[in-house]
């Protein structure tokens, strides 16, 4: 980011997407107008993509968390993993990685046996083999992404 007020307010929203354009406005030394135009014009230009709610996984019945790696059986063929396992909502995130394996999901169902459900519509999805790592215990993410020259 070229702007260092730009980028202290990226930081700042990040830290805290429910703070009022006030609050901000007094972080980055702006009147509460001047924070609105920035904050439009960092939302139009693709810098802030939107604003979400942190919920406890466990609270929605998802406690379980799990890494899954996935490798195509078959590298010739077409490259859809993304779009052929989209519905499937216990997939939070999808990564295209280096490696051996192609792919690296992030998931959370709410019990071992939804695990082992989800691993099998996942490989009746795509022509993949999979390898699965359980996580254990969390102790952070969802860490606020605020600019480089701003940590």
């Amino acid at each position: 980011m070229q702007d260092p007020v730009d980028a202290r307010l990226v930081a700042e929203v990040s830290r805290d997407a429910r703070a009022t354009l006030a609050q901000l406005a007094a972080h980055v030394g702006l009147s509460t107008s001047a924070v609105q135009a920035r904050l439009r014009r960092l939302e139009a230009s693709g810098v802030i993509t939107g604003y979400m709610a942190l919920v406890d996984p466990g609270s929605v019945g998802r406690p379980l968390s799990a890494f899954i790696e996935i490798t195509p059986l078959d590298p010739a063929q077409v490259d859809e993993v993304p779009r052929l396992i989209e519905h499937l909502t216990a997939v939070e995130a999808c990564h295209s990685i280096a490696g051996d394996a192609s792919y690296m999901l992030f998931v959370r169902v709410g019990t071992p046996p939804d695990l082992e459900t989800l691993i099998r519509d996942i490989r009746q999805a795509v022509n993949v083999t999979t390898r699965t790592t359980v996580v254990l215990q969390t102790f952070f993410e969802n860490r606020p992404l605020v600019p480089a020259d701003q940590d």
